[in-house]
């Protein structure tokens, strides 16, 4: 590896940091990344003069302004961000509920666009937060739409860790579950990814018919009882379906591409 590459891998490591820590000192961040205080002062320093840092009043670093400026890029490019927004907001004024869209990264779903509930009682979701493809419904609907070949390869490499009370842990289930979204059409999962709560998450396709984002629906456990998850379902199954078809898919090619 060229030291050019290292220099970069350390920055990026760096700057990870602050993800899950809005702000550190230079002991702080010595002591997380296992550097020599010159370099991680060196590292600092030129990150703060290029604006990926910014030091306080009180001698902390906390991450620059420029990461707004990064991540409305970001954002305003995901076409299929600003194609799902607005089918997302009336399906959120349709049923209530919290909507997400996510998509895959290597091995796990970030959450891309929500649009929150209008319930006094909610779950906590927030845009960059990512989670296990085989953990909730709508992390799980793009491992179930995932090529065979990668989600063998998935299934060899991935450990299953309990998250919740009923997150799956068992690879068997797992199979089984991920037959049974792919003959419905749409996941739902219980205190999967945070215990009760529940999620139905339906698959979203471009126009070659591969899965590019899931959207799911997530609210309290106590409001996803059978008197309402029919209604939910038909809803966020639609909603998936009306933003693949601003994708270029053909719905009447569904069965051959799921």
């Amino acid at each position: 590896m060229s030291e050019k590459n290292s220099t970069v891998l350390k920055a990026a490591e760096l700057l990870q940091l602050f993800l899950s820590h809005p702000s550190l000192t230079l002991p702080q961040v010595v002591k997380l990344t296992s550097q020599p205080k010159t370099s991680v002062h060196r590292m600092l320093s030129s990150l703060e003069e290029t604006g990926f840092v910014r030091r306080t009043a009180d001698h902390t670093y906390e991450l620059g302004f420029v990461f707004l400026q990064f991540g409305h890029a970001v954002a305003e490019r995901l076409d299929i961000r600003k194609i799902a927004l607005p089918i997302m907001q009336r399906l959120r004024q349709e049923i209530g509920e919290a909507v997400n869209l996510i998509v895959r990264d290597g091995n796990e779903a970030i959450y891309v666009e929500k649009v929150d509930t209008t319930e006094p009682v909610r779950v906590f979701t927030a845009i960059g937060r990512r989670a296990p493809l085989y953990g909730g419904a709508c992390p799980r609907v793009l491992l179930a739409y995932m090529p065979e070949t990668e989600r063998e390869t998935y299934f060899k490499n991935v450990k299953l860790e309990q998250i919740a009370n009923n997150t799956i842990t068992d690879l068997k289930k797992l199979r089984e579950v991920i037959a049974q979204t792919r003959e419905a059409g749409y996941t739902i999962s219980h205190s999967e990814l945070y215990n009760y709560t529940s999620a139905v998450g339906a698959p979203i396709f471009n126009h070659s018919g591969s899965i590019v984002a899931g959207l799911s629906i997530v609210g309290p456990e106590n409001r996803y009882g059978e008197e309402n998850l029919p209604f939910y379902i038909e809803k966020t199954v639609t909603a998936a379906q009306e933003i693949s078809e601003r994708l270029g898919w053909q719905s009447a090619g569904k069965g051959e591409k799921a």
